[in-house]
């Protein structure tokens, strides 16, 4: 399945407004996050554990427990943005 991600605040500035991923089917948006992490060192510190992010899906606040689907939108970004 193809997710939309999108980044937000220092996280855009890092790894840039967005980006396509391919996972495959019943994938969680924690394992989203995983998937990034592993794919590149920018990504990997951008998006570490340990690291405060909120996740959006489909433009409304979710757990990384949350299940993706094909076509889905994605945010990430830190707790607090500017306007």
């Amino acid at each position: 399945m193809n997710i939309t991600v999108r980044y937000f605040a220092a996280l855009r500035e890092a790894l840039g407004p967005q980006e396509t991923v391919t996972l495959p089917a019943a994938t969680t948006l924690g394992a989203l996050r995983d998937h990034l992490i592993a794919s590149s060192p920018r990504h990997a510190e951008a998006l570490r554990r340990g690291r405060a992010l909120r996740c959006a899906l489909n433009r409304t606040l979710a757990g990384e427990d949350a299940m993706l689907e094909d076509g889905a939108e994605v945010a990430f970004f830190p707790p607090v943005t500017g306007g």
